[in-house]
């Protein structure tokens, strides 16, 4: 296995790690303190200032146009989409919702597959497929029930989902292109900025009676979000977008579970079950198919370590 594979699995890994971990305590400040969801948003927007601080350091800031206009794309896809994600949880119940909008990587391997023309061995596609099953039974609620099976929300969760399969795509089509992490990263930070002002219309004013814990709780859990989009930069500019995504998207709610089991002694169901179990084989079909694979999951134009090629930003500039 050679370098380039092993960093995309590195990446994938760290982000499963911190998106796990986000997922386990995002709700804190929302569920204790009642604090407005968009008011997240928010504080998550100017939390992505600190990794791409970061990632910009050492790097060269990529000016092309191409690199901007996929880099912000996949920011306004990513910062869109959890707008849309506030009012559909306004509309309709969010056990109904997530398991449609945790079908994007299904947009995203589509993608993928048609646009970039990705090619996946036989036991990857299984463990596509495996990890996409168990993104929806982990997302099947334990109990109770609701009758409002249509409504406005529905059309709202389609879209979150297309857009956020659209931007794992657009991520990598970034890379395609010769834009380094750095760059892709920054323009994603200055898209969910963008937003900030929507943010705060739907809103209506900031929150008068919050307590000093609910936006330090938030900023403290949405850094974590703000590294793992990062992490997943690095990943889809190194591993197919058609296996980065339906894995990350599949082990890091299993994290999320066993550290709710850990901290909240919250058992999953029997779906639940099945779900991490699927995720677990999926994953293991995934990681086994590229080690056998002989192609290099590199993108083209970008190094091991995602820095571009000379040769490749030139004929990107011609």
């Amino acid at each position: 296995m050679n370098n380039g594979k092993r960093s995309w699995m590195l990446y994938a890994t760290l982000l499963i790690v911190f998106w796990g971990v986000w997922g386990a305590f995002s709700s804190q400040p929302n569920s204790r303190y009642g604090y407005p969801n968009e008011m997240i948003y928010i504080i998550w927007a100017f939390t992505m200032l600190i990794p791409a601080y970061f990632s910009l350091r050492r790097t060269r800031f990529d000016r092309r146009p191409i690199a901007a206009v996929w880099g912000l794309l996949a920011g306004l896809t990513g910062a869109g989409g959890q707008l849309l994600l506030f009012e559909a949880l306004s509309e309709g119940p969010a056990y109904l919702i997530f398991p449609v909008i945790s079908l994007s990587p299904v947009i995203t391997v589509l993608l993928a597959t048609v646009l970039l023309r990705e090619r996946m061995a036989r036991l990857a596609v299984g463990g596509v497929v495996a990890a996409l099953a168990a993104i929806v039974l982990l997302s099947i609620p334990g109990g109770g029930s609701d009758s409002e099976s249509t409504g406005p929300w529905l059309l709202l969760a389609i879209l979150i989902c297309i857009a956020w399969g659209a931007q794992a795509f657009c991520m990598r089509k970034a890379a395609l292109v010769g834009a380094n992490d750095g760059t892709t990263f920054g323009w994603m930070t200055i898209s969910g900025l963008l937003l900030v002002p929507v943010a705060f219309v739907m809103m209506g004013g900031l929150p008068a009676d919050a307590p000093w814990q609910a936006p330090a709780l938030t900023a403290g859990t949405q850094v974590l979000n703000a590294v793992g989009a990062l992490f997943l930069v690095m990943a889809l500019s190194r591993g197919k977008a058609s296996v980065v995504a339906p894995l990350t998207n599949a082990l890091a709610p299993v994290l999320t579970i066993a550290l709710s089991l850990v901290v909240y002694t919250t058992v999953p169901n029997i779906w639940g079950t099945i779900g991490i179990v699927l995720a677990l084989v999926g994953s293991t079909l995934m990681v086994i198919s590229d080690g056998r694979s002989g192609e290099d999951s590199v993108a083209p134009g970008v190094e091991a370590d995602g820095a571009t090629t000379p040769r490749e930003a030139t004929s990107e500039r011609t």
